[in-house]
């Protein structure tokens, strides 16, 4: 799919929400380090190299399964003779991640104005669903999608333009919300609209290309994009 370079400024007909930090609080893992005897905070820095690896790995040319990755960079973070059962004790927490409270009102905002939203993630598709599950929004979702079917991690360009075709919507008129500016970067990049939530990061950083919309929490960055205009401005 060819994309422009940059998306105009317009209204999405559809919505795509990262997971992982946007919906879905990584806080929910800490405990589970803990219990393992580990310092709380080794969460950050596992999460940071789950990341890093999954990318560098698609970088080369394909990238394992989320969880493959995730027991991987565990061992290098927290011990690496850590079980197996240590390790699905960390790694089944993704399952139960709580939901951040401005989740529910942004999703039912889209939904109040017709704009179908999708959860899109390059982890489990089922277990992500199931964390949203059981925060009572994973209705509010018409689907949730994962580029682990592409065996990639966002951000390469490749990975939004299929999120466009599975729900067959054009990358410009196609929204991408994210706490993580170089998930906004790449949507941007691959002529989606950008939409940043400043909650994680605190504001967009100099060098990634500028949002569509920016908002303190989810429910206004939603609010910012469905106040852009129908038609690109001339």
């Amino acid at each position: 799919m060819t994309a422009p370079l940059r998306a105009p400024a317009r209204r999405p007909q559809v919505v795509l929400f990262d997971l992982f930090e946007t919906c879905l609080q990584l806080e929910g893992l800490r405990p589970r380090f803990e219990a393992l005897g580990r310092p709380g905070h080794e969460l950050e820095l596992f999460f940071a190299r789950l990341l890093h690896q999954g990318m560098a790995m698609t970088l080369a040319g394909e990238a394992p399964p989320f969880a493959v990755v995730a027991a991987d960079m565990l061992r290098r973070t927290s011990g690496r003779d850590l079980t197996d059962d240590q390790v699905a004790s960390v790694l089944d927490g993704f399952r139960e991640l709580p939901v951040h409270p401005d989740v529910a009102p942004a999703l039912r905002r889209l939904a109040e104005a017709g704009v179908p939203a999708y959860g899109f993630t390059h982890g489990s598709a089922e277990v992500a669903g199931a964390a949203l599950e059981a925060g009572g929004v994973r209705d509010l979702l018409t689907d949730v999608m994962s580029c682990a079917e592409l065996r990639m991690f966002k951000p390469p360009a490749r990975v939004y333009h299929w999120a466009c075709e599975r729900i067959a919507t054009p990358p410009a008129r196609t929204a991408l919300v994210a706490v993580h500016s170089w998930d906004v970067h790449g949507a941007v990049s691959a002529g989606l609209i950008g939409a940043f939530c400043e909650r994680l990061e605190g504001r967009i950083p100099d060098a990634v290309a500028v949002p569509h919309v920016t908002g303190p929490a989810l429910d206004d960055v939603v609010e910012g994009l469905l106040a852009l205009p129908a038609e690109p401005t001339p």
